[in-house]
């Protein structure tokens, strides 16, 4: 009898596992069969402004998920304490969209919804258009989600590439390269085109786009390159290189005094002339008066 009770009573707890071992199997098995939409594909894209973005959400309903099938494309609000603006449907076996038109008309499904491709594209993207969306699925009872985020850029523009001081032999040369327009972080890259290879002297700042060249001389001489990109896109421009002999600082310091002196001198002399055709001009008046001063008085005695 005491056998058979600790027998009993060792297998009780044996059953008791047993039956939660089988019920989570069988929940598994639930949730792997139960609607899911497919993680696959950047959860991230950056697209270029005016480019048409493909955002990935397709699925796959379980067995049992044979309600009506409902998708919903919403805008996820920044602010949690805000609803999610929602764009665009698939309900009924029709298509509906919501919101702003200058937004959902950009909006269609790229696929067919009924067949699994909830897959939706936004043609001509704007700056506004980055945001996060949220792709639902729904199938009663089954019901899954997934979420992309768009972040549109501006591709950088054509840079302008000039020599930040001179192009004079044993000094240092400063090219710079700079883009009026792009989304940051946009990155400088000087290469030689023409030449041969890059000086071993030379420094780059990618931030900045310069290239400095210390003890520039004529092997320096050739055509550089400078391109600039970004997430989006990218650019270039071409500066070709010379080597010129130092200018003589003390000839050109001589010179310029020179000049001064000269222009002072001609400067006085203008003066001198004016203030000469001034008296010249008083004395003929003063001469003249005294003339009609004499010829009256004459009058006056005849």
């Amino acid at each position: 009898m005491k056998t058979d009770r600790t027998f009993r009573v060792i297998m009780e707890p044996l059953s008791t596992r047993l039956k939660l071992l089988l019920l989570f199997l069988v929940t598994i098995q639930q949730r792997t069969e139960a609607m899911e939409v497919a993680s696959t594909g950047p959860q991230t894209i950056q697209k270029a402004q005016g480019a048409t973005v493909k955002l990935a959400c397709t699925y796959t309903p379980g067995p049992e998920d044979t309600g009506e099938l409902d998708i919903e494309w919403s805008n996820v609000s920044p602010d949690m304490t805000q609803k999610d603006q929602l764009l665009l449907s698939f309900t009924g076996g029709r298509m509906l969209q919501y919101g702003d038109p200058s937004v959902s008309s950009r909006l269609k499904f790229t696929g067919n919804p009924k067949l699994g491709d909830a897959s939706i594209s936004i043609s001509n993207v704007r700056l506004s258009d980055t945001a996060t969306y949220h792709c639902k699925v729904k199938k009663a009872p089954g019901v899954d989600t997934r979420k992309v985020t768009l972040v549109v850029m501006v591709p950088p523009s054509t840079p302008k590439c000039w020599v930040d001081g001179g192009e004079e032999r044993g000094g240092t040369v400063s090219l710079r390269c700079e883009s009026s327009v792009g989304s940051t972080p946009l990155s400088y890259t000087w290469t030689r085109e023409s030449g041969g290879a890059m000086p071993a002297a030379a420094t780059q700042d990618p931030q900045r786009g310069e290239l400095l060249i210390k003890n520039h001389s004529d092997s320096n001489v050739g055509n550089y390159v400078c391109e600039v990109k970004n997430a989006v896109g990218k650019a270039q421009c071409k500066y070709a290189l010379h080597a010129y002999n130092p200018t003589n600082k003390a000839g050109v310091i001589v010179g310029a005094v020179i000049g001064a002196l000269l222009l002072l001198l001609l400067l006085l002399l203008l003066i001198w002339l004016l203030i000469c055709c001034c008296h010249k001009r008083r004395y003929q008046k003063e001469v003249a008066n005294e003339i009609r001063y004499r010829y009256w008085s004459f009058e006056e005695h005849a």
